[in-house]
């Protein structure tokens, strides 16, 4: 264990990961809004994605690097370290962009979000197993742990169906207003 771990206490991780969970459960929401925002419904979702991209680059590029740089790291990045974390990330980049597409393929950002929550940990759960499996093989995985898969899809499937319907219409976006204003009117 390194000495940056070996300092932390016991639920230090949990913390990590709460705020994992607080900023990836906005995430689909705020970047609907940017998307709508754009005030272009058909580039809209391309513009917003390119804003996604630049705030990749400063909190994935340039925040471990002044990590790295402070900390005194070596500069050794193995092959198959770098190969592994560049796949890792193009499947993270390819999951954002395929939200958007989603949003704009008429998904409801709140279904969207929904699905992929639910779908992701099983996607995970069992990619993670095939990859690394428990010692005595997969024939030791236990019960309760394909009830859990089982339960997070269901899970997905409820809070997808049963979700809170929206009171307000939808608002238009300052385009649309526009055309709406420019189109002719019959008599």
């Amino acid at each position: 264990m390194g000495n940056a771990q070996a300092g932390q206490s016991g639920l230090t991780w949990l913390i990590f990961a709460l705020m994992t969970v607080a900023s990836w459960g906005v995430y689909g929401v705020f970047l609907h809004t940017g998307q709508m925002a754009m005030g272009d419904p058909v580039n809209g979702r391309f513009k917003s994605f390119l804003f996604v991209g630049l705030a990749y680059f400063l909190t994935a590029v340039l925040a471990p690097l002044a990590f790295l740089l402070i900390r005194g790291a070596d500069w050794r990045l193995p092959a198959q370290g770098m190969s592994w974390s560049l796949v890792a990330g193009i499947m993270g980049a390819i999951g954002a962009f395929c939200v958007l597409l989603a949003f704009g393929a008429k998904g409801q950002p709140p279904v969207v979000m929904s699905i992929v929550f639910a779908g992701a940990p099983i996607v995970n759960a069992i990619t993670a197993i095939l990859m690394h499996p428990p010692a005595g093989g997969l024939s030791t995985v236990r019960w309760p742990f394909v009830l859990g898969l089982m339960l997070a899809a269901a899970g997905g499937c409820l809070v997808t169906l049963y979700r809170p319907m929206d009171a307000r219409p939808p608002q238009k976006t300052a385009l649309a207003a526009q055309t709406v204003e420019k189109t002719p009117t019959r008599h």
